[in-house]
């Protein structure tokens, strides 16, 4: 009698060995075989699920996108008015805790293939930008009166400060530690006239 794979329970074998081969190996290390070690599985099945090294960084980049977007969901969530809502998405995507060091080191990763393949490219953009969309709506919220184009720059000023943040605090935590990080986000919101 045949087996029956647990094929959700390998995916997420594969897909927690992706990531963490990219946090701690960044790009250079992402390798069918280091992945398969990590997974404690065969290269046969990594290359099952995930064909090239393409497809490895395509999944750690759309699973990066999920986490990071079901936290902002229930960051705004929890906020109770327009400037608390803002102000929630914008420091729990900052670089505070180890694990979102991982999380900055497997976007840098990303990023860095992203440079040279116009797919990965696309793909980066299309994350990015569906962030940028989100804190233009909360600023829309926070500061009605505040004309489009001017919410627009702001927006995509505050991600390039929180994505900024998240890269420097993955390669230097000292220098950018998380109070710094949060009063850095502060600052900003208060020059955007967003702040408490």
């Amino acid at each position: 009698m045949p087996r029956t794979r647990d094929v959700p329970a390998q995916q997420e074998r594969l897909s927690a060995a992706t990531w963490a081969v990219l946090a701690r190996d960044g790009l250079a290390g992402l390798t069918v075989r280091a992945v398969a070690e990590r997974a404690g599985c065969t290269t046969g099945l990594v290359m099952h699920a995930f064909p090239n090294k393409c497809a490895l960084l395509r999944h750690a980049r759309r699973l990066l996108h999920t986490r990071t977007a079901e936290r902002a969901d229930r960051a705004e969530a929890s906020a109770a008015d327009p400037v608390s809502r803002l102000r929630a998405v914008l420091t729990q995507a900052a670089t505070v805790a180890a694990d979102k060091r991982d999380e900055a080191r497997v976007w840098i990763a990303y990023t860095a293939a992203a440079v040279a393949d116009p797919d990965l490219a696309r793909l980066h953009r299309a994350h990015n930008r569906a962030f940028v969309a989100r804190i233009d709506r909360l600023l829309a919220d926070a500061r009605p009166h505040l004309a489009e184009t001017a919410r627009a720059d702001v927006a995509a000023a505050l991600v390039a400060l929180v994505e900024g943040l998240n890269t420097l605090a993955a390669l230097d935590p000292t220098t950018y530690r998380d109070e710094r990080q949060l009063r850095a986000i502060d600052d900003a919101l208060r020059a955007a006239g967003a702040a408490s």
